[in-house]
């Protein structure tokens, strides 16, 4: 494994491992990504593997040009095209009918495709260069928390990557917001990079939840997730014990008087794009101080909010 900068000679040698089957990790504008050949199933499977991912839960499709959806996808509707033309490249995922051309392992046998075009240039260099889409959840153990640096992959996934391409910090620090379409309705399956209010304003109305709760077709749909090590909390009097070694992740201010380990502020100013941007870096630099639990404090959930909360919930349910 090799931390390489991502200069245009190490995205040329990160293509020629994708090209060969192999894995790189590599930064987008969210998290960073575990990449494979998302049209070679044995590459993919490689990426199951590394990261002790269950074979129920599908993978993201990452295209480095809008006009490759129709390679991969059906698009039925005016709307889908509305986002794509509005909000690629960014933070958004759609889940489409899927084309033959997609493998069954990387949308685990659902006959609907994850696909997103990210916003970063080094992820749309990879792409390009690769020639090939690349399938890529984060490139973290699963059930961990999201990389958002080059370091954070290395201390996960160590010599399971082929390749780290380091692009500095992820700017906005949580997973893509995904949406799917079906039977002309859209569905929001995972809060994320781009607010629920953004959407609408585009579309209209879109409904929330899953169109098959039973079976998930996108990453993000599981109960627990994201989560650190330590045990995390949301702030309650009754874990505030002067006995245990306690961090805190706070919004914009320490507004307590107990005597914490350690103190994280998310954004001072309450800027709620700054908030999501450091979530997972201050819940890494938490993770690594040997506490005995990190209480949280809730954020409002309203536009970044929901997808930061709907972190720290998953992170939570992880130790309940």
């Amino acid at each position: 494994m090799r931390i390489d900068k991502a200069n245009s000679e190490n995205i040329r040698n990160a293509a020629d491992v994708i090209k060969k089957g192999g894995l790189v990790a590599f930064p987008t504008e969210t998290v960073y990504g575990l990449g494979a050949d998302g049209l070679n199933p044995i590459a993919v499977a490689k990426i199951f593997e590394a990261k002790k991912r269950p074979s129920f839960n599908p993978l993201i499709l990452h295209i480095a040009f809008k006009e490759w959806i129709e390679k991969f996808c059906y698009v039925n509707d005016d709307k889908v095209y509305r986002l794509i033309n509005k909000f690629w490249p960014g933070p958004l995922t759609l889940v489409l009918p899927k084309r033959s051309s997609v493998p069954d392992i990387v949308t685990s046998g659902n006959p609907t495709a994850a696909i997103r075009m990210p916003d970063h240039p080094v992820a749309l260099k990879l792409i390009e260069e690769s020639g090939t889409p690349i399938a890529a959840p984060s490139a973290n153990r699963f059930g961990h928390l999201s990389p958002t640096e080059a370091s954070h992959v290395s201390k996960y996934l160590g010599d399971k990557v082929d390749i780290i391409l380091d692009g500095g910090k992820s700017a906005v620090g949580v997973e893509s917001t995904i949406l799917q379409f079906h039977e002309n309705e859209f569905y929001l399956l995972r809060h994320g990079g781009l607010s629920k209010e953004e959407i609408e304003n585009e579309i209209g109305k879109i409904k929330s939840g899953t169109v098959d709760p039973d079976r998930p077709n996108a990453p993000g749909q599981l109960p627990f997730h994201y989560s650190p090590q330590t045990p995390l909390k949301f702030f309650d009097s009754k874990f505030l014990d002067e006995t245990k070694k306690i961090g805190a992740l706070f919004f914009k201010k320490n507004t307590l008087s107990f005597p914490f380990s350690n103190v994280k502020i998310l954004s001072q100013s309450g800027d709620l794009r700054e908030a999501a941007a450091n979530l997972f870096s201050y819940l890494h630099e938490l993770e690594k101080q040997n506490l005995d639990l990190i209480l949280v404090e809730p954020v409002e959930e309203k536009g970044l909010g929901r997808a930061i909360m709907d972190r720290l919930k998953k992170a939570a349910n992880q130790h309940s």
